[in-house]
């Protein structure tokens, strides 16, 4: 069950967090995981070292998945080392405590270029190789503010996720003659180092305490992803699962 033996993926934003768990929990399925950043190029490192204790295979590509340049130098490299691509995960993002009279143009533009265009960019690359094999699954990390709006401001962050899923059914119509699977998983409240630098330790525990279930661990968004990936979920296309501890039911 779940076994991904054989299969390359790539997970962007994958030095810690949730990137980092489902990289893990991919290859402990048995993928083969290219480890991504912008920048924390010695946490890459370790996830990748990580992974090789387990058994399993990995490698690092720092790139900045926001500019077009340094994701056609990523795929170069994945294709000239493995010659496909069956698992995109795009999970890279960021967040800024921001309310809307606070934002500069310059900012809104910024976190739509990481949160957003760089769905579109891996997406695009990663279709080129998959439609060669008549494979693929790719899984865009929205998030529970999609859905519900953000609570403190965040209104940038909360648009970019919002357009992901219109993105990830779009993209499912296109994918689906082709054998690949587009889908989302939208995390709630879960705690990361992103978390802790963005609401701070008294709002963190506020919301975990309006969570039916309280706060996620980024193993549970992993799990949820690597199902997605998997044989089991080969007629499962344009959804977003829900990974939220009963936080917004729908």
């Amino acid at each position: 069950m779940f076994d991904l033996q054989g299969k390359i993926a790539l997970v962007t934003g994958s030095s810690r967090g949730i990137g980092k768990a489902i990289a893990l929990q991919l290859a402990k399925a048995g993928a083969t995981v290219v480890i991504n950043s912008n920048e924390h190029y010695d946490s890459m490192k370790a996830v990748v070292e990580e992974i090789k204790q387990l058994g399993g295979e990995a490698r690092a590509i720092q790139a900045d998945v926001s500019n077009e340049d340094e994701v056609k130098r990523l795929f170069a490299e994945i294709t000239d080392s493995y010659g496909r691509l069956d698992i995109l995960v795009n999970n890279a993002g960021t967040s800024r405590n921001e309310t809307i009279d606070e934002i500069t143009l310059e900012g809104w533009k910024s976190l739509l270029d990481i949160n957003l265009t760089s769905c579109f960019l891996c997406s695009q690359l990663a279709m080129e190789l998959m439609k060669r094999h008549q494979f693929g699954r790719i899984i865009q990390i929205s998030s529970v503010v999609a859905h519900q709006g953000a609570l403190y401001g965040h209104v940038h962050y909360s648009a970019s996720k919002s357009a992901q899923l219109g993105f990830t059914k779009t993209l499912a119509r296109t994918a689906a003659p082709h054998g690949i699977t587009v889908n989302a998983v939208a995390p709630g409240i879960i705690l990361t180092e992103l978390l802790e630098q963005t609401l701070g330790e008294d709002k963190i525990s506020t919301l975990s305490a309006s969570i039916p279930m309280g706060m996620g661990e980024p193993i549970d968004v992993a799990n949820a992803v690597v199902f997605l990936a998997s044989e089991e979920a080969k007629y499962v296309t344009g959804i977003t699962l829900d990974v939220n501890g009963g936080q917004y039911m729908r």
